[in-house]
């Protein structure tokens, strides 16, 4: 009988090999486990996105109310929670969707208007006041077009007539009452009478000031005229000014709210901003406002708080040559007067890319890529005023990008404008 003598360093060896193993088996059944928890972690992330889309495409679908929070049925386990809440900033809707799922939470903020059609884009809807629109010059209205049912005719304004080769560009339509806008005015510019003392800004020059749309709002307010330059405004942020507010081109502005009687933004400012005015707003030259920017003219704040005849008084919107602005220009006034004034005026060189809506007299002497919504045109040329006439004016509907998000009106398909933060 043989016998084999190991040596001592052979069995520590065989220890060694045997622990390296077990090792590598300990790593390998953690490694599986990890990978199944993160794939499980990662399931619920993805799934948390896809409910606080849900959320918004919830609010786009139904009508929810306003100013409010409520929880949408996930119609699964009790560890996950949808809610959504609704409120407007601006002429937009704000919705705010969460998502919760365990210890995952995501939260998404967007703006809210209404989707243009792919075919068929508005261009022009011209209330019916038994008189006919008239082009003179090189006008030209390119869309589907609603007007009176005494129609359109070219015209002649000392010595200019029409030069078109036809005078819509477009089907044609019979108008009636303008369509009514779905934006409660009032909210807005009411919004800081429920401010808290902590909400409120002290600005300095050379600053920058930025709100989350997760946060609060944060006000600017004075009893007296409010002069913005040489600082930074951005995001959920309201600028309120009893008498008036000048925005200098050395101010940045951007998805704020300028709320005052009177808005002036001087020559080249660049921003993007929504300005609500009840008196006056006028836009300088070269100014830039990108979209979705919007100017407001709403006069029924200023009926309720004067209680005096709007009549009385003149209130514009004006908007200066070589400027650009994409967004919505809204004009309202509850009287029912009707005058030879002009209460919207785009002037020449000036742009809008998006849409006009105007319940008095709109002049027309700029360019409009998308629709334009009035009561009536009004055209001042060599001392005279010329009653719905058009002098060199453009209305081109399908120049619209059709990632345009717009106006609310009732019943309008809702689409998101941009998405906050």
């Amino acid at each position: 009988m043989f016998w084999l003598k190991l040596k001592a360093g052979a069995l520590q060896l065989t220890l060694f090999i045997a622990v390296v193993i077990a090792l590598l088996l300990t790593a390998f059944i953690l490694l599986v486990q990890t990978h199944k928890r993160f794939s499980v972690q990662n399931d619920f992330i993805i799934e948390t996105i896809q409910n606080t889309n849900t959320g918004i495409n919830h609010t786009l679908d139904n009508v929810l109310r306003l100013n409010d929070t409520i929880s949408i049925d996930l119609k699964d386990e009790d560890y996950k929670s949808l809610k959504v809440h609704r409120e407007f900033w601006g002429v937009f809707e704000k919705v705010i969707s969460i998502s919760k799922i365990k210890t995952n939470t995501i939260k998404k903020v967007a703006l809210i208007g209404a989707v243009q059609p792919e075919k068929d884009r508005l261009a022009l809807y011209l209330q019916d006041n038994n008189k006919p629109l008239v082009l003179v010059k090189n006008t030209k209205i390119k869309g589907l077009a609603y007007l009176p049912k005494r129609g359109v005719k070219p015209g002649n304004i000392s010595g200019e007539y029409y030069y078109g080769s036809q005078l819509i560009y477009g089907e044609s339509k019979i108008s009636q009452n303008l369509p009514e806008l779905n934006i409660p005015f009032t909210a807005i510019e009411n919004a800081i009478s429920n401010a808290k003392a902590e909400q409120f800004l002290e600005t300095k020059d050379s600053k920058t000031y930025k709100n989350s749309f997760f946060e609060p709002t944060r006000f600017v307010f004075s009893n007296s005229k409010i002069n913005l330059g040489n600082l930074s405004l951005i995001g959920n942020i309201i600028v309120q000014s009893k008498i008036k507010i000048v925005v200098d081109a050395s101010c940045v502005l951007k998805d704020v709210i300028l709320i005052a009687p009177e808005i002036e933004v001087q020559n080249n400012v660049k921003g993007n901003f929504q300005s609500i005015a009840s008196k006056n707003i006028v836009i300088g030259e070269q100014v830039e406002l990108s979209y979705p920017s919007a100017l407001v003219l709403n006069r029924k704040q200023l009926l309720e708080a004067n209680k005096t005849d709007l009549n009385e008084d003149q209130s514009k919107i004006i908007v200066n040559s070589s400027t650009i602005i994409k967004g919505v220009i809204v004009y309202l006034d509850p009287s029912t007067s009707d005058n030879f004034k002009v209460q919207l005026e785009l002037k020449d060189k000036a742009t809008l890319i998006g849409e006009i809506y105007c319940n008095k007299n709109l002049e027309l002497r700029g360019t409009v890529f998308g629709s334009v919504i009035t009561n009536n045109f009004i055209a001042k040329q060599s001392g005279s005023i010329y009653q719905n006439h058009i002098y060199n004016g453009t209305i081109i509907a399908n120049e619209l990008p059709l990632e345009y998000v717009g106006l609310l009106f009732k019943n309008s398909k809702k689409g998101v404008a941009k998405w906050l933060y």
